[in-house]
């Protein structure tokens, strides 16, 4: 007998919790439980009705209430029996599922959870206000479609930014409602709804044209971020297909107009004009078919700002990751050394070959791996002929990650292996103890699993020839842990 579990809302957290705790209580497998939405059609094998919630709790790790809490707003119909057998596993027998990154449920609940997530980023994005007269007075109105149940979960969001505002946000499931002390919600809408344009709309198409750069020009990563099926509610990108036909005239009128001094000790060869550029870099990060143009357009990006460290100026050239696209084991390391520097490549270094040789000790297939750095360019203190190496502070990892967070969106590894403290930092966010840390896994980028151990150098600073034996065989023992988990 299948017993249904109703539930009154479709992301109502709080009531699939409670029913869960009925379900667990009674002893109810996954395969006998039904789950559904008020109003919804019950299944043809559904009999049973719901049991009251036992008394007392079941304990369960922090990491999936948070994750289970996002997860939840996902538009898929599966996802209240995915959260239940996943709650089922870890509280009959299976206590480390949360940490098994490449289990299948784990996989999909993550792959939800990031999905609600960029949806929420887009709707605070993209959601764009329009004013209304009303009888009461002005109220301003907005038009959105969100791909998932996250009307409620982000209202917050928006009494805290307008809350000196009354407003009304429709979709086609939801409506989510200010007076400038209460929210409600209510029944959803359509488009027509909402009135199309207001006296506003020009200066926002003024707003974004002012700030619209012609020598910066990537529509690849334009349409990336900002995905054709929002442009209808934003009134700005009404201009962008003007923009783009003037941009090549815009910038060559920039290079006439002259620049300031060129640096006397640049990082590499001079570029060319920017209106030269500009065509070609059209469609720079328009590469989601082939991840290895689009590892090398990034690294092109990064190589060409203008605003980077003070130290990478000094730096020989950029050195970025390398590995095969795909590789489901990602190493993250401190940032190049002084051969890495010369060579252009990373981890050719003293403690780069000794990580080479523990991976092939630790049975790692060399194209399973991919290798990049926190930080991208040598930072060294001069002294005579010698280059020290000098430790990136967190400022110098800031600056670097937002492109360490893109590499590893085009790579999608599995699992993420941080090498000693900056790489840790860069992959967790925050500063984490290495020892204490070594060998276990934590929350990293867009829910992605971390695998923490050591950097390589630190073996090579062992003083003691039994020292570096032990903590080799060690480090090993890591690299085949972090292996072990993708397969």
């Amino acid at each position: 007998m299948t017993v249904a579990a109703v539930l009154p809302g479709p992301a109502d957290f709080a009531a699939w919790r409670h029913a869960a705790r009925g379900l667990l209580g009674a002893g109810v497998p996954p395969e006998q439980s039904e789950w559904r939405v008020a109003g919804d059609a019950p299944g043809l094998f559904a009999q049973g009705s719901l049991p009251p919630a036992a008394g007392g709790g079941f304990q369960v790790p922090r990491a999936f209430v948070e994750l289970a809490e996002i997860a939840i707003r996902h538009n898929d119909p599966e996802r209240f029996a995915l959260l239940y057998r996943v709650l089922w596993r870890l509280t009959h027998g299976e206590h480390d599922l949360m940490q098994v990154a490449t289990d299948p449920d784990i996989v999909r609940l993550t792959t939800m959870a990031k999905s609600v997530r960029r949806d929420a980023h887009k709707m605070h994005a993209f959601l764009r206000f329009r004013q209304v007269e009303t009888e009461a007075g002005i109220r301003h109105v907005a038009w959105f479609e969100p791909e998932h149940h996250i009307e409620e979960a982000e209202a917050g969001f928006f009494v805290r930014r307008f809350a000196g505002l009354r407003w009304s946000i429709v979709t086609p499931r939801r409506s989510v409602h200010w007076d400038g002390h209460d929210l409600a919600f209510g029944p959803g809408g359509r488009r027509a709804d909402v009135p199309p344009d207001d006296a506003v709309e020009p200066l926002w198409r003024a707003y974004y044209a002012a700030i619209f750069n012609p020598a910066r020009l990537k529509p690849g990563a334009m349409r990336a971020e900002m995905p054709r099926k929002y442009w209808r509610n934003m009134p700005e990108t009404a201009a962008i297909p003007r923009l783009l036909a003037e941009a090549p005239r815009r910038a060559a009128e920039m290079v006439a107009r002259g620049a300031s001094a060129p640096n006397a000790r640049p990082q590499r060869p001079a570029q060319p004009a920017a209106a030269a550029r500009v065509v070609d870099d059209m469609d720079l990060l328009d590469t989601s078919g082939d991840p290895k143009a689009a590892l090398a357009a990034l690294a092109r990006e990064l190589a060409g700002r203008n605003d980077l460290p003070d130290f990478a100026r000094r730096a020989t050239q950029l050195v970025f990751g390398e590995g095969p696209p795909g590789a489901p084991l990602f190493f993250v390391g401190e940032q190049p050394g002084d051969e890495e520097d010369i060579q252009g490549r990373p981890f050719v270094g003293p403690a780069g070959r000794l990580w080479n040789r523990a991976l092939g000790d630790a049975g790692v297939p060399r194209d399973e791996a991919y290798v990049t750095n926190a930080v991208k360019h040598f930072k060294f203190t001069p002294t005579g002929k010698r280059r020290l190496h000098q430790s990136p502070d967190a400022g110098d990892i800031a600056y670097y990650r937002p492109f360490l967070l893109r590499e590893i969106g085009i790579v999608g590894p599995k699992l993420l292996v941080a090498l000693g403290a900056t790489a840790l930092r860069a992959l967790a966010g925050k500063a984490l103890p290495v020892m204490k840390t070594r060998g276990t896994i934590v929350a990293g980028p867009e829910g992605l699993p971390v695998f923490a151990t050591v950097h390589p150098s630190y073996l090579l600073r062992i003083p003691d020839e039994d020292g570096q034996k032990r903590e080799y065989a060690r480090f090993v023992e890591d690299l085949r842990a972090a292996h072990a988990r993708v397969h």
